[in-house]
């Protein structure tokens, strides 16, 4: 029997609060979530929920107060050397190259410098940044930066996917570029892929399943969707199907309640 990618079982992740010494705060509690090999599965929910602490979670960074998890069958206990992290935030080391920037990993991995210069150029071109490996981050736009950050995160060839709101900074038109490009990529080589992200649309989309976490304190799955429309697709155009109308409203009716809570909790924080 093949093992998961990933499996949470009944995790929890509880911080001491900066602000309030002594005072503790639980961002997630009894979460098992689990992504199978190959699977694309996208985690929704309020602001502030805890879905990048689940992330960083998968990915070894942060070490829960209570659960386990598992890689693949086995317990993880170290940094997830399985899986690729593509952050919400600029990843690019902006004193070198996009060639140089993708070069980054395999050369820290110790690759011969003539195989890790071919991947590197071989990753700008499937990412459509062929002609611009000697351009640095500040002569990209936002959506040629996010393209070499994603050839930054796939020459490695992981396993593991871990993807936190990666395009939300983007522009409409860019941000759906990017999403099918995705799509493209993981569909000839299917990895399993955990992403995270706040637009419902995007997560139906490009996903096999969505989870829904609640509001936090103490964020928990309170729905699981399995997205039944024909692959290959176009974010664009599927999102015209009656298909996909039917599963957003079937999760939105899960998650509107959440997120009004979420968005009264930040008003509360902000006062």
């Amino acid at each position: 029997m093949q093992h998961p990618a990933i499996e949470l079982q009944d995790v929890a992740c509880t911080f001491i609060s900066k602000d309030a010494p002594g005072q503790r705060y639980t961002a997630v509690e009894n979460v098992s979530l689990t992504v199978g090999a190959g699977e694309f599965v996208s985690v929704v929910g309020p602001t502030g929920c805890g879905k990048s602490t689940l992330l960083n979670v998968a990915a070894g960074l942060l070490t829960p107060s209570k659960g386990s998890v598992r890689i693949f069958g086995e317990p993880l206990t170290d940094i997830n050397a399985r899986a690729g992290y593509m952050f919400q935030t600029e990843s690019l080391m902006p004193w070198r190259t996009a060639r140089d920037n993708v070069l980054a990993g395999l050369q820290f991995r110790g690759v011969p410098e003539a195989e890790a210069q071919q991947q590197a150029d071989d990753w700008l071109r499937r990412v459509g940044l062929g002609g611009f490996g000697d351009r640095y981050p500040h002569q990209m736009s936002g959506g040629m930066r996010k393209r070499a950050s994603l050839a930054q995160t796939l020459v490695l060839d992981p396993d593991i996917i871990l993807m936190d709101e990666p395009f939300s900074a983007l522009d409409i038109q860019t941000r759906q570029l990017m999403e099918n490009e995705v799509l493209e990529l993981w569909q000839s080589k299917k990895k399993a892929v955990l992403f995270i992200t706040h637009d419902l649309d995007e997560a139906i989309a490009m996903s096999d399943r969505v989870v829904v976490l609640s509001a936090g304190p103490a964020s928990h799955p309170i729905g699981e969707f399995h997205i039944d429309i024909d692959r290959p697709r176009d974010v664009a155009e599927v999102k015209a199907t009656p298909r996909f109308m039917e599963l957003h409203a079937a999760i939105w009716s899960v998650m509107r309640e959440e997120v009004l809570k979420g968005y009264q909790q930040q008003l509360l924080k902000a006062a």
